[in-house]
């Protein structure tokens, strides 16, 4: 059986010293920079449920044009109207899964990860209160549900596969099945970047 994760109490700060690493280590491809993609944000919204921490995902609705039918964390493109991109993940999980930003005590943010779908992604993460009573927006979203950060953490959970898109190869990450969903591709990579802040 997998032993409980828990959070560091520094976690905060581990979130604010990752802001000092400069963006340009991070790779892109064909040399493309982050001005030639689209800002985004995602909510990494953490949750003491059952004795232990799980994080909030929610699986896309199928028609979407971007990453339809795939398990993300709520978010999307960031708007003139955002302060930030912190502004665009609370606006997102509100639009989405019906979050209020004030219900959200935001720890930092990740470093941002480009996509091969020209979006490069800030992940915001938020503690949340649970239970809480999600109102789902099923224009975008089709399911929310919970994983337990022990489970995410297990390697046996966890491996590698060579997906092609748009002619070229890339190691992808992938999920066991939990509950029938599949998490994969960036949303996996996102949070074993978060779990390694955890160790």
């Amino acid at each position: 059986m997998t032993q409980t994760l828990s959070l560091p109490g520094n976690l905060a700060e581990r979130l604010a010293n990752l802001q000092s690493v400069p963006k340009g280590e991070f790779e892109l491809e064909n040399g493309a920079s982050f001005r030639d993609y689209k800002p985004a944000a995602v909510l990494l919204p953490l949750l003491f449920h059952e004795n232990a921490w799980h994080l909030l995902y929610t699986r896309r609705s199928d028609g979407l044009m971007n990453h339809g039918g795939q398990v993300s964390f709520p978010g999307g493109s960031w708007e003139p109207g955002d302060a930030d991109l912190t502004a665009t993940a609370l606006r997102e999980a509100w639009e989405e899964v019906g979050i209020r930003p004030e219900d959200v005590q935001v720890l930092g943010a990740m470093q941002p990860i480009g996509l091969v779908t020209h979006f490069v992604v800030t992940p915001v993460v938020g503690e949340i209160p649970w239970p809480y009573r999600l109102r789902i927006f099923d224009g975008e979203v089709a399911r929310a549900f919970t994983v337990p950060l022990s489970w995410l953490a297990d390697p046996s959970n966890y491996y590698y596969s060579t997906l092609v898109f748009e002619g070229k190869s890339y190691e992808v990450g992938y999920y066991q099945l939990y509950d029938g969903e599949k998490i994969w591709g960036a949303t996996a990579k996102i949070t074993q970047d978060f779990l390694r802040l955890l160790d």
